[in-house]
């Protein structure tokens, strides 16, 4: 059974940075196609960036482009998500995801399995 555990989330300034931590267990990582959704109060759930399992290809909303990075420590079993320059309107609860296959990373589906969020909270 996949689990997936967010962490790092937390109070920031706008334009500051934080980093965000998924442990991963039922998976191994290297194998794995992961990724983060946000939701913020009152609205859907967003995408915010996916990656293979290779490193080889990412893909990010147009929004976080050159802000956020996805990364991986495959040693840690552990996916990360930089946030770099956050916005207000990036205050949200963010989910750590996996696709259950390639086509649906390529694709953009909706994931396989999600984590319980981290709330992320930007405000002056």
């Amino acid at each position: 059974q996949v689990l997936l555990v967010e962490s790092g989330g937390g109070f920031v300034q706008p334009g500051g940075s934080l980093r965000l931590s998924c442990l991963v267990n039922g998976v191994t990582i290297n194998h794995a196609y992961m990724g983060w959704f946000r939701q913020a109060p009152g609205q859907e759930r967003e995408f915010v960036a996916r990656m293979h399992p290779s490193g080889s290809s990412s893909y990010y909303a147009d929004s976080v482009k050159g802000r956020f990075t996805i990364s991986r420590d495959n040693a840690k079993n552990t996916v990360y998500l930089q946030m770099n320059s956050l916005k207000p309107e990036e205050t949200a609860v963010y989910y750590c995801t996996q696709y259950d296959s390639y086509k649906d990373y390529v694709l953009g589906a909706d994931p396989a399995y999600w984590g319980q969020g981290t709330q992320v909270t930007v405000s002056s």
